[in-house]
């Protein structure tokens, strides 16, 4: 009986999360809030069944009630942050909260399933800090709409950046060939995470004041520094990011294209003195290139990633109906292989298509916002959180040599969920800002076109 459910649910769920993923990109061309509001509402139905089924499938295989409570505790913080975003912010995205709880649902789920005797517990983690995560968010807007001067605090952003970065010098850990983790009692945290969104609020803040050629220089060094600090606790994936997330604010700032380019060939030639110098950059590019010569050790994580995605095919195998807990680091940086194998291609297509539905709101988000500053700041995170999910996507798939960074709110990882979330809610916040300026704009409008009617 449970293996036929099993069967059947493959189809079901590929069916929700499709029609999912379409509700996403419904909502960019829904002229009347009535409409929107509807596919919402679809939305929210359809998140809940697809957690409903997958949490019936784990608790028929694992047959125990610590699931059950788990699940439920699941329901009553989802219907939370949804309700209390809607009373506290009547004007929020709402496509935003909900793309966030679809994409942790599915985090959750895959971490259930893949320790089924809830022994090690990190799907129980996650969540704990999935619920702090989301009561800092609610807490963003109230700052983002009171602070009014939030980009005259540029060198306290750096120091504080430059802090949480140095840290690691003092408290760190080696994991995976980088020294990017500190451990403060039970608690692991890895600052780089958390560094990402203090780094764009300091770029953007140094950015906003002048663009001139010197300026720029002394910002590009100190920006450096950063990476620098990155690539000597050999974390390169958090590198990359940070350099890009960079770039890109640069170019919004200046709108100059030369800048762009020498960036381009900077990252280019700092990839080929990586490959010289660190001797795991040599491996991953080695491995990324023929995972099958040394298949039992460097090439044995790839290759099992792409066997996974493989077997699974374009339906998948069934939730707990595959070896995907085999597949090496799989709660964390290869979550989306296991995703693949027991869920389906189609599945896994669906769950990008949120994700790119996420950061092309980000994008219009930020293009819409008229302060220089606020403007870079939706820029910067928005390219971090875009990005970060190309390289773990990319990796995974062997399109890009493996970096080591984590899914956004999908993978386990504390720092990369919390810091995920205050991303969404930072964006959340700047949403309003502009809804509250529009609504003002077309306050101050209306008496004039009253004066011209009469």
């Amino acid at each position: 009986m449970v293996n036929i459910l099993t069967q059947l649910s493959r189809y079901v769920l590929i069916i929700l999360a499709a029609v999912y993923a379409m509700k996403c990109f419904t909502v960019f061309r829904s002229k009347h809030a009535w409409d929107r509001g509807s596919v919402y509402m679809t939305q929210n139905i359809l998140m809940f069944m697809i957690h409903f089924i997958c949490y019936m499938l784990i608790f028929l295989n694992a047959r125990d009630f610590k699931i059950l409570a788990f699940y439920l505790a699941q329901v009553v913080f989802f219907v939370m942050t949804l309700v209390l975003h809607s009373i506290l912010y009547k004007h929020a995205s709402r496509l935003l909260v909900n793309n966030m709880c679809f994409l942790m649902m599915v985090g959750f789920v895959m971490l259930s399933r893949l320790d089924l005797s809830m022994e090690t517990s990190y799907a129980m983690k996650q969540f704990l800090i999935a619920v702090v995560g989301v009561a800092v968010a609610l807490v963003i807007p109230v700052i983002i709409a009171r602070f009014r001067y939030l980009e005259k605090w540029g060198i306290f952003y750096g120091i504080l950046c430059l802090c949480t970065l140095g840290s690691v010098f003092v408290f760190g850990r080696s994991a995976y060939g980088a020294t990017n983790w500190i451990q403060i009692g039970p608690i692991g945290l890895q600052p780089s995470e958390l560094a990402k969104v203090i780094f764009v609020f300091f770029i953007a803040a140094m950015l906003c004041r002048r663009t001139d050629f010197k300026y720029v220089v002394i910002v590009s060094a100190i920006a450096a520094v950063f990476v620098l600090i990155l690539v000597a606790e050999k974390d390169l994936g958090a590198a990359v990011i940070f350099f890009m997330v960079y770039l890109v604010m640069l170019y919004v700032a200046t709108q100059k294209a030369r800048y762009v380019a020498l960036g381009m060939g900077g990252l280019a030639a700092a990839s080929v003195v990586a490959y010289k110098l660190f001797s795991h950059v040599r491996v991953r590019v080695q491995v990324w290139q023929n995972p099958w010569r040394d298949y039992e050790l460097t090439g044995y994580q790839i290759a099992q990633s792409l066997f996974a995605i493989g077997t699974g095919g374009w339906f998948g195998l069934g939730l707990c109906s595959s070896a995907a807990p085999q597949i090496p680091v799989v709660i964390s940086d290869f979550i989306f292989s296991a995703i693949c194998e027991e869920l389906g291609g189609l599945f896994g297509i669906c769950l990008v298509l949120v994700f790119i539905s996420c950061f092309i709101m980000f994008i219009n988000i930020s293009l819409q916002l008229s302060k220089p500053f606020y403007k870079l700041v939706a820029i910067g995170l928005s390219v971090g959180y875009g990005f970060q999910m190309f390289l773990t996507i990319g990796g995974v798939i062997k399109f890009i040599p493996h970096t080591g960074v984590t899914l956004p709110l999908v993978s386990y990882g504390g720092s990369s969920i919390l810091s995920t979330i205050i991303t969404f809610g930072v964006i959340q916040g700047l949403y309003l800002l502009k809804q509250k300026e529009s609504e003002a704009q077309m306050y101050e409008e209306q008496p004039e076109y009253e004066t011209q009617s009469r």
